[in-house]
C-alpha cells in the first residue's frame, strides 16, 4: 500500500472520530490520559481495530517521544501500519524502530520486518519490480547483519521466491522481443537469462529460443547477413545438445538445425557458382 493510502486510513479514522464523538471510542480519542490512551490502543490493535489504533498510536509516538514507553509505542505503531498494509510507511517505520532503539529486544525483529515490507510490497512479475529488487538487497543485508538470526532461513527462501519472479518477468520479456520480431534483442535477452539464472527453471527453454531467434533473425536478414546467422543458429543448437540432450525440445531443435544447414548448402552453393 502507498502511503497516499496510508493517509486516507487516517482520514477514515479521524472521520470515525467526529462521527463517534459521544462513543467511548470517541471519549478515549479526546481524552487526556495518555497511560489509559495507550492501553486502549493496544487493546484495539489486539482486537485487529487497526483502522481504530492508528490515529491513537500516531498521537501517542509524538506523545511518547524520549520517554520510557516511547520503544514499546513505536512497536505497535509500526505494527498497526504494516497490518494495514501500508507497507511502504511500515518499512519505514520498522527501519527507525531499530535505528532509533539499537538495543530494544525488537531491534532485532523490526530490522527484519524491515526488508519484509518490501517483500509484501512486491507486486506479480509483469508489473514494475522496483520493490522487488528493494526487498531482495534488503533482505540479504538482514542476513549478512545477523547471521545467526533464525530470520536467516526465511530470508534465503523469501529471497529464491523473489529471485523466481524476476526469472519470470525475464523470460516474459524475452518472449514478447521474439513475437515481437525483434529477433537481435530476443537472443540477447535470453542469454541474459542464461547468464543471470544458471540454474533457473528456465533454462532448457532460453537456450532452445537462442537457437530458434538465430534462425528467425537469418531468415529475415539481407543476403549477405544470412550465412553467419545462420551459423550462430548451429552454434547455438551445439551448445544446446551439449547442455540438454534428452531434452523434450530436441525434435524442434533438430529440425531448426537442418533447416539451417540446407539454407547454408544453399548459400555456399550460391557463392561457389557466382566465382565460377
Amino acid at each position: 500500500m502507498s502511503k497516499k493510502i496510508g493517509k486516507t486510513f487516517v482520514f477514515l479514522c479521524t472521520l470515525f472520530v467526529f462521527t463517534t464523538g459521544c462513543s467511548h471510542y470517541g471519549k478515549m480519542v479526546k481524552s487526556t490520559n495518555m497511560d489509559a490512551k495507550l492501553d486502549y490502543a493496544i487493546d484495539l490493535y489486539n482486537k485487529k481495530q487497526y483502522y481504530k489504533a492508528l490515529p491513537l498510536f500516531e498521537e501517542l509516538v509524538t506523545v511518547f517521544r524520549g520517554t520510557k514507553k516511547a520503544e514499546k509505542t513505536y512497536y505497535y505503531y509500526s505494527y498497526t501500519n504494516y497490518k494495514l498494509e501500508d507497507y511502504e510507511t511500515a518499512a519505514y517505520d520498522f527501519e527507525n524502530f531499530a535505528r532509533t532503539f539499537p538495543n530494544s529486544e525488537f531491534a532485532e525483529e523490526c530490522a527484519f520486518m524491515h526488508a519484509y515490507c518490501y517483500y509484501q510490497d512486491s507486486p506479480e512479475f509483469s508489473l514494475d519490480q522496483t520493490s522487488t529488487i528493494k526487498a531482495m538487497n534488503e533482505l540479504q543485508l538482514f542476513a549478512d547483519r545477523f547471521p545467526q538470526s533464525s530470520k536467516v532461513e526465511q530470508c534465503n527462501t523469501v529471497i529464491d521466491q523473489l529471485r523466481l519472479k524476476l526469472e519470470n518477468k525475464a523470460f516474459e520479456n524475452a518472449k514478447l522481443y521474439f513475437h515481437m520480431d525483434d529477433f537481435k534483442a530476443a537472443v540477447t535477452s535470453f542469454r541474459n537469462i542464461l547468464h543471470d539464472y544458471p540454474s533457473g527453471k528456465f533454462r532448457e527453454e532460453s537456450s532452445f529460443m537462442i537457437i530458434r531467434s538465430w534462425y528467425q533473425l537469418a531468415e529475415n536478414s539481407i543476403e549477405t547477413k544470412k550465412a553467419e546467422r545462420y551459423s550462430e543458429s548451429l552454434k547455438a543448437y551445439g551448445e544446446f545438445i551439449a547442455n540438454f540432450p534428452a531434452s523434450k525440445l530436441r525434435k524442434d531443435a533438430d529440425d531448426l538445425s537442418s533447416k539451417a544447414h540446407k539454407r547454408l548448402d544453399k548459400i555456399n552453393a550460391t557463392e561457389v557458382t557466382l566465382k565460377n
